[in-house]
């Protein structure tokens, strides 16, 4: 660990104006170390989906400043900021959204397509992509054909094709069963091992354990920070 991946500074995130205005986010101030595995805390409607969604640069702070890998986002425009998120960010959702007519093979490459990799470099990807999830045997089955557990992995594939900087996971154990949630969580323990910065969006105590460091939202603003069971 040493320099910062993420930095959100003073970021206030309103919606809404006069009396029916919410205050999502509260003058928050988060940075999030290259290699380090956080978890993020809170209550439904602490604000750690809306700072999720600024770090996954899927919304814009109302004020103050997002730097994600060095770059300052909130002055891009819609397609640079649509770049940027390609290219450094990897997301992990509860739900999966994998597109049911691909295969896991298909789905895996998709980031690829966006990104201007060429054909035979997308298949040659995809492929130890799904290999290091485990999933070598279930290139060419469609999401109907897998378990949850096994959509997951296909998503998690998806989401680290592009070695991004950054993979930003949003309750992705929310769907599973106990031990489907351990390999997932497995899985997760393993990229970071290998050097990958993971920031896990979580209500689930043990869950939030297996990382390094845990922080916990309350109406917007950021009001513990603490160690995990990995440190």
């Amino acid at each position: 660990m040493g320099e910062p991946v993420a930095e959100l500074e003073h970021v206030r995130k309103v919606y809404g104006s006069g009396d029916t205005a919410v205050h999502a986010l509260d003058d928050l101030s988060l940075t999030v170390q290259r290699g380090e595995y956080l978890a993020v805390m809170g209550t439904s409607g602490s604000g750690k989906s809306t700072a999720m969604n600024i770090l996954g640069c899927l919304d814009r702070p109302t004020s103050g400043s997002y730097r994600l890998n060095g770059t300052a986002v909130e002055g891009l425009s819609a397609d640079a900021l649509a770049d940027l998120r390609n290219r450094e960010l990897g997301f992990v959702f509860q739900q999966f959204h994998l597109l049911p007519e691909l295969t896991a093979l298909e789905n895996v490459m998709l980031p690829m397509v966006y990104a201007g990799v060429p054909a035979e470099q997308r298949q040659e990807r995809g492929i130890a992509a799904l290999q290091r999830v485990g999933l070598g045997d279930r290139l060419h089955n469609k999401p109907n054909q897998l378990s949850g557990g096994q959509q997951q992995r296909v998503a998690v594939a998806r989401a680290i094709i592009n070695q991004p900087n950054l993979l930003l996971a949003d309750e992705p154990t929310g769907a599973l069963d106990s031990r489907t949630t351990a390999e997932v969580l497995d899985l997760f323990d393993e990229l970071h091992r290998a050097g990958m910065t993971v920031l896990l969006v979580t209500h689930e105590h043990d869950v939030a354990e297996r990382a390094e460091r845990i922080v916990h939202f309350h109406d917007g603003r950021l009001v513990e920070s603490g160690a995990g069971s990995q440190l």
